[in-house]
């Protein structure tokens, strides 16, 4: 069964502004992610949260990134999606997804 995804933000739209081979890649890999496989290209993010994740994409037009946690039960959310600028991710992108991460975190405490 396919986990569902849970888009924050402007995740969703900031998706869908890729290229065309970028954004095929993507939906290959978050795929991979909801059946509950591992992704070809990611690595851990920890500076998120707990869980933290971000799923890497090289191609042509550049390098692409979502990060996302999937470690929660009742969804995967993908916090946010960008084109990578240089080798280290801006401090921009990291606080976007971040907040975006504090705030599933508090969302599922006020639901319980």
């Amino acid at each position: 069964m396919n986990k569902p995804i849970d888009w924050r933000g402007t995740a969703l739209d900031d998706l869908k502004a890729f290229p065309d081979h970028a954004r095929k890649q993507a939906g290959r890999e978050l795929r991979l992610v909801q059946r509950g496989l591992v992704p070809t290209d990611w690595k851990p993010f920890e500076r998120l949260g707990p869980g933290g994740r971000e799923l890497r994409i090289s191609c042509a037009d550049g390098w692409f990134r979502i990060m996302y946690v999937a470690k929660l039960e009742e969804a995967i959310y993908v916090l946010h999606c960008f084109q990578k600028q240089g080798r280290k991710t801006s401090k921009i992108d990291i606080e976007i997804a971040a907040t975006r991460y504090r705030a599933v975190i508090k969302e599922r405490g006020t639901r319980k």
